[in-house]
Order: C-alpha cells, then sequence, then structure tokens
C-alpha cells in the first residue's frame, strides 16, 4: 500500500492511436501519445491503481499508479572517445596548447 501524500509517478495515454493528428510521421502516428507526470497522492492506493496526484506546481492530473519515489533515469548517452580529441582541440585553440 502506497500512503497518501507519497511522491509518485502516473503513467495517462493522452491520445490513442487513430486520434494523433494526420501530419505526423507515419512511426509517430502508430503509438499513443502517452503522458508521465510526478506528484504527490492523493490517497492510499496499490501500484497499478488509476489515481490522483497533485504536481508540485498545484495542477491535479489522474493516471496509473507506477511508481513510489521515482529517480530521474536520464543521461547523456554512451561515451563517445572522440569527444575527448575534440574537447582537447578545441581548448588547444581557445587557450593554448598545454604542456603537461
Amino acid at each position: 500500500m502506497v500512503e497518501k501524500n507519497s511522491w509518485v509517478q502516473i503513467h495517462k495515454i493522452v491520445l490513442d492511436v487513430g486520434k494523433r493528428a494526420d501530419h505526423l510521421p507515419e512511426d509517430t502516428k502508430r503509438v499513443p501519445l502517452e503522458m508521465w507526470v510526478k506528484g504527490y497522492l492523493q490517497m492510499d492506493a496499490n501500484i497499478g491503481d488509476d489515481v490522483v496526484i497533485k504536481t508540485v506546481t498545484g495542477r491535479k492530473e489522474t493516471g496509473t499508479l507506477v511508481a513510489v519515489n521515482p529517480v530521474y533515469k536520464h543521461n547523456f548517452g554512451n561515451f563517445i572517445p572522440e569527444l575527448l580529441i575534440i574537447d582537447r582541440m578545441v581548448k588547444d585553440k581557445l587557450y593554448g596548447e598545454d604542456d603537461e
């Protein structure tokens, strides 16, 4: 059981496939428009329940409870060794070569 006022994340289908705009690319039109929102749970619930949350801006949203205390999972992608070379080249041009 997840208690009221817990920090949670919900998921919601905003537009089903058939309701997407006609001008979208084909691969985009084939999937629903989805939304994930974080906020404070407004009632006790279990993962998978339809719930109401209150966001940090005070907006109320409904959706399916998917996570408790969600974490940020974004990153800047895989390591690219060539970027180290480019970084050194740019710094050399801007500040002069480093004798180290």
